[in-house]
């Protein structure tokens, strides 16, 4: 017997019926309304054990106790929906006041002998100027992106 066990109700199982009928959804998600409905233990539902689901679509064993335990705890859409990842700041190589300065930098005037800022000169100089320790032209993009003016034609 699971520790998390899946009863749905009747609106419950004709939404997820219908995920799975039309087709249209991610294949994540129909796989995962899939386990919820097979697993459901209430009066309309098929009681598949975990052997038999894994069988039948061809899936691993904590794919089908991690969807039952997230409707168990969190409902049946975090059961079925994909995750957002969360923002993970040791990857942030700029901060928000090292974009204000490079941002800064960008309104000076341009290089010698050019129109305007390149993305690798602008990145050069705020690596001279010591804004951040090193970046990729790249970063420098990333950051002008934000901005709602127009940096490049």
């Amino acid at each position: 017997m699971s520790k998390y066990s899946v009863n749905l109700n009747q609106e419950q199982r004709s939404a997820l019926e219908e995920i799975v009928k039309k087709g249209t959804a991610p294949a994540r998600k129909i796989m995962h309304a899939q386990i919820v409905l097979k697993s459901d233990k209430g009066p309309w539902g098929p009681r598949w054990s975990d052997k038999q689901i894994q069988e039948a679509f061809g899936i691993g064993a904590t794919v089908i106790k991690t969807t039952r335990k997230r409707f168990v705890e969190q409902g049946l859409d975090d059961a079925i929906e994909r995750r957002k990842q969360p923002k993970r700041p040791e990857k942030q190589r700029v901060d928000g006041e090292q974009e204000a300065r490079i941002i800064a930098v960008l309104c000076t005037e341009h290089p010698e002998g050019q129109e305007r800022w390149t993305l690798r000169a602008l990145r050069d100089r705020v690596v001279e100027l010591e804004i951040v320790e090193q970046c990729s032209h790249e970063t420098v993009r990333s950051v002008l992106k934000k901005t709602t003016t127009v940096i490049f034609p």
